[in-house]
């Protein structure tokens, strides 16, 4: 097996959302095909890969450094010793001549080819990535179905609580049980107020809800919406501070007894571990974030998935951030806590497979080989016109 062409570009995923730090309204992402010399019914197998939301596309870096170093490669430095496509092994080619430190983008590149090399190498073995990933790297016994909730909840023009609501309900009645919606884009008291209204819609539940600062806070706000917010008892209270500040964050562990949640802006294995060693995060209760697409692939996904275990992490803690299919396959291979969801936004990348079907927040894999991109009908459109 080999690569005979890569071909990259860029779709937009852009709205008029916005949440406590940013608006979407220029947001993009970097899509990859890679080729292979591999033909089923008359076509060449090709395997594709994209950045989650929330980090802008990647061109410069993919065209200049990363996969140069990839077509670059001898033919047979990505197979294994089984005459196989091993996707782990295009990580130190891609990462060849890099410093250490100084994530964010360059990880974003690395993670789009990884999961068009993951996407490639199940369907070449002829099975849905989560198999795949579950007999090579799990226990062979995959979730035949992962917990999903729905992140909404967005500010955004004309949106009031009436809306708002409706958001909610709309989730609802698509079969989510948990929501999240943003906070911290107005002032406490208009978010108090936004937050009951959603749990008017739940029926006063709060462990249904789980509400996203996205690194808004200074610990004094951080404590201060804490206190407000304990009461009722939220599923979680995400990415509270800057992810880098390790000491909010346990301070805050510290003061606030309901679940936090963060990790989806760190993007290295070494990051992970310094938010597990020093970010006062508690394994009984906390969740982590961390998005395989954005933080240089599954590869490095499964070496923090090893540091977690060794820390007395369990891995049904882990919900990544993201939204897309590849990593709910992950979740479901590697048995994670569940996956984040987007209905409806960051089109054509973002969501499942067009026949997805989520039942009490719960929802099935595509059993087709691969990521099962060929399952979502626009975004598949996308990737074939990119090496038509």
């Amino acid at each position: 097996m080999r690569i005979v062409s890569v071909h990259e570009g860029v779709v937009p995923i852009s709205s008029q959302i916005r949440n406590a730090w940013i608006d979407f309204s220029t947001m993009d992402c970097s899509i990859v095909a890679l080729v292979s010399d591999v033909i089923r019914d008359g076509k060449p197998v090709v395997g594709y890969g994209f950045n989650s939301n929330g980090r802008y596309s990647a061109g410069e870096i993919l065209r200049r450094r990363v996969l140069p170093r990839l077509t670059a490669a001898e033919p047979d430095a990505l197979i294994n010793d089984a005459g196989e496509l091993d996707p782990t092994k295009a990580w130190p080619i891609m990462m060849n001549n890099e410093k250490p430190g100084g994530h964010g983008e360059r990880s974003v590149a690395v993670g789009v080819v990884d999961m068009a090399l993951f996407d490639l190498a199940s369907k070449i073995a002829g099975q849905p990535l989560y198999r795949y990933l579950s007999d090579r790297y799990g226990d062979g016994q995959p979730d035949d179905k992962v917990f999903v909730y729905a992140a909404g909840g967005y500010y955004a023009p004309d949106k009031g609580l009436r809306e708002l609501q409706d958001e909610m309900r709309g989730f609802l009645d698509q079969g989510y049980r948990v929501v999240k919606m943003k906070i911290g884009g107005a002032e406490l008291s208009e978010d108090l107020k936004r937050i009951e209204a959603v749990l008017d819609v739940l029926d006063g539940d709060g462990s249904r809800l789980a509400v996203d600062v996205n690194g808004r806070f200074d610990l004094t706000t951080a404590l201060e919406y804490g206190r407000a917010i304990e009461p009722y008892g939220l599923f979680w209270y995400e990415e509270v501070g800057d992810p880098l500040d390790y000491r909010l964050n346990a301070v805050l562990a510290e003061h606030y007894r309901g679940s936090i949640a963060t990790g989806e802006n760190l993007f290295s294995l070494q990051d992970a571990q310094n938010l597990i060693r020093y970010g006062g995060m508690r394994p009984d209760r906390d969740y982590l974030q961390f998005d395989p697409a954005l933080s240089y692939g599954l590869t490095e996904y499964l070496r923090t998935q090893e540091m977690l275990a060794q820390h007395g992490w369990s891995s049904r803690r882990c919900i990544p951030h993201g939204g897309h299919q590849f990593s709910l396959h992950i979740a479901a291979a590697l048995k994670l806590g569940g996956n984040e969801s987007y209905p409806g936004e960051f089109q054509p990348t973002g969501g499942f497979a067009d026949d997805a079907v989520v039942e009490d927040s719960y929802v099935g894999l595509t059993e087709m080989p691969g990521i099962g991109f060929e399952g979502k009908a626009k975004f598949y459109e996308v990737l074939r016109a990119l090496h038509a």
